[in-house]
């Protein structure tokens, strides 16, 4: 529950350092608005720097990883099935996540994969583990 707690806080600080230069860049004005295609033209990552667009999918990214690790910590905390196995796979997890932000900031091939591998099979192994 510790590890799901740091991963929240975790998704919390990829939406500050996504959004800060996404308003730098668009203004308030786009960012605050009620983003009507119209309006707009383009999806607002369409709008921004590469280098915040990464931010962007780096954080729509953690929300897709963070269901199903949310997931593996409810089964395996509702079932009962703590182990010292499923709490290494978490912090493997956490780290990974950790790891992947600058890992796609920067651009870097094929890390970026490896380290997102690397969250997904502890997650995996996670719901396994629960299974046994």
């Amino acid at each position: 529950m510790t590890v799901l707690a740091l991963a929240g806080l975790l998704q919390g600080l990829q939406f500050v350092l996504m959004s800060v230069p996404a308003n730098l860049e668009l203004g308030m004005g786009k960012t605050a608005g009620p983003r009507d295609p119209d309006r707009l033209g383009k999806p607002l990552i369409e709008q921004v720097s590469p280098a915040t667009g990464r931010l962007f999918r780096a954080l729509n990214n953690h929300f897709e990883g963070l269901i199903l690790f949310t997931l593996a910590v409810v089964v395996v905390t509702l079932g009962d099935k703590a182990t010292g196995l499923s709490a290494v796979c978490s912090w493997i997890y956490l780290g990974a996540r950790v790891l992947y932000i600058p890992a796609y900031y920067f651009g870097l091939t094929p890390w970026r994969s490896v380290i997102w591998m690397v969250g997904f099979a502890a997650t995996m192994l996670m719901i396994v583990s629960a299974l046994i």
